[in-house]
């Protein structure tokens, strides 16, 4: 057994090179695989690109571009900003005629106040003493008249009671009875009883003329006293008291500054390449700076004749529908002026509009599945920057939004379902 193993051990060397060799192939047929291996590599490489290319270009000339299209929008308002302030058409400074020591004020600012509203008063004893003083004339002359009316009555009946016994007298004086001399006499007593009514008559004259003197010198010492209570021309509200108990304005010094209350309104600086499009009459809306999320109705109520020269501007007063509760003068506030409204109409983004002048510009438009591009008209530019389409669209037209890439011609479809 232990000859058999030692005999059998050199064997195993001499067989392992024997099977590397028969596993491994000759350098001459590694080099004939190589050229096919590359041929192959190249085959599939060269197959590959040709797929790409075909799927290219069935995407590019077979395959329809997915396109945005700009909105038909309806009742859209063509409108013309502006931004102001918060004024009045009539805004008042109000005061005495006359000096004097404040004594009584009755209203404060922010105030509403009625026409003929007492709003303060001056000191005025004096002057009321004197129109007593004047009452008193008027009665004395009123009185004067009484007298001198019963004056033409006692006259008047003495000249009756005279020419009656002048009359009997003269009758006697044929018969005798009585003498020439007591008829002259009698005569003489009818002409001064006529004088004395004469003198009547003019003492009741003047007496009257005294009584209108007396009424126009109380009449004139009333209004001097109303001169002394400042009162409020018109409905309105009061912006500003300037002035305190116990001071002493001067004769047309400002003690309350008032404005009327229907004549609060936005005056609004338009530029004047706008302003051409603005009439009276036409519905606008008023954003105040204190409140900017509402819009407040309101119309045009007048348009300067006089225009901002230096700013090119022109003046617009947007007067408000509804004045609001708490409004403020001088307050900054944007105007909206509808100057025209479309029923229907395409709004394009300036971006979707090439060459545009004098109000024309080409865009993008799928027509029938297709792109093309058409020269269209548009109305002025809306506040958001829009541009609404006029004329120049076929029917079933519609407007690309901005999009690279497109071709005259090339097959497209909407992005979204409601676009043609």
């Amino acid at each position: 057994m232990d000859t058999i193993e030692k005999k059998s051990l050199p064997s195993l060397p001499s067989i392992a090179p024997a099977m590397d060799k028969a596993a491994k192939p000759s350098p001459a047929a590694t080099d004939r695989q190589t050229p096919q291996r590359r041929r192959l590599i190249w085959t599939l490489a060269i197959v590959l690109a040709v797929a790409i290319v075909a799927f290219l270009s069935w995407r590019v000339f077979f395959s329809p571009v997915t396109v945005s299209l700009a909105p038909v929008q309806s009742n859209v308002r063509e409108q013309v900003f502006g931004l102001g302030v918060i004024g009045a058409r009539v805004q008042s400074n109000v005061g005495f005629k006359v000096s004097g020591v404040l004594t009584e004020l009755d209203a404060d600012q922010g105030n509403r106040i009625r026409a003929g509203q007492v709003l303060a008063r001056l000191d005025a004893r004096d002057v009321e003493a004197q129109v007593a003083v004047a009452k008193a004339n008027v009665a004395q002359a009123r009185a004067n008249i009484e007298k001198a009316n019963a004056d033409v009555a006692s006259t008047t009946a003495n000249l009756t009671n005279a020419s009656r016994i002048s009359g009997r007298d003269a009758r006697l004086t044929k018969s005798g009875v009585v003498s020439q001399e007591q008829a002259q006499t009698d005569e003489a007593a009818v002409r001064v009883a006529t004088a004395n009514v004469a003198v009547a008559h003019s003492e009741v004259t003047l007496a009257e003329a005294a009584l209108q003197s007396a009424q126009a010198q109380q009449a004139f010492e009333e209004a001097t006293l109303a001169n002394y209570t400042l009162t409020a021309p018109y409905d309105g509200r009061v912006i500003s008291r300037n002035l305190e108990l116990g001071s002493t304005p001067n004769p047309g010094q400002s003690v309350f500054t008032l404005v009327e209350a229907n004549t609060v309104w936005a005056v609004g600086y338009v530029d004047e390449r706008l302003a051409g499009r603005l009439h009276v009459g036409q519905p606008a809306e008023i954003a105040l700076r204190s409140d900017p999320s509402t819009r407040l109705p309101g119309h045009v109520a007048r348009i300067e004749i006089q225009s901002d020269a230096v700013n090119e501007e022109r003046l617009v007063d947007v007067a408000f529908d509804q004045i609001p509760d708490s409004i403020h003068l001088a307050e900054q506030a944007e105007v909206y002026v509808t100057a025209a409204e479309l029923k229907q109409a395409v709004v394009v983004p300036q971006a979707a509009v090439a060459d545009f002048a004098d109000g024309k510009g080409t865009v993008w438009t799928l027509e029938s599945g297709r792109l093309a591009k058409r020269l269209v008209t548009f109305g002025p530019q809306l506040l958001d920057g829009g541009l609404p389409v006029l004329a120049g669209l076929p029917a079933g037209a519609a407007v690309v939004l901005p999009q690279s890439g497109l071709r005259v011609g090339e097959r497209a479809r909407a992005a979204t379902a409601s676009a043609p």
